[in-house]
């Protein structure tokens, strides 16, 4: 890794160092607001491979036949 890359990680941890030990109030306000954002996002991203809300299982079992 090139220096710059370092500087950048280390500038990084030191932020992340005082955002947790000065600003922890702030940050465990939002906490709930970020539970309420992991519903819809656990949602999308989980419910992707089911494909779509309309058809049964059986309709999908008999078409996944017809494509082998």
């Amino acid at each position: 890794m090139r220096i710059h890359h370092w500087v950048l990680i280390g500038f990084f941890v030191i932020a992340t160092f005082f955002l947790l030990t000065e600003h922890r109030a702030h940050l465990f306000g939002f906490l709930p607001f970020l539970l309420l954002l992991a519903c819809p996002l656990m949602h999308f991203f989980m419910h992707r491979n089911h494909g779509s809300h309309g058809g049964s299982d059986k309709d999908r079992s008999e078409s996944n036949q017809h494509n082998h």
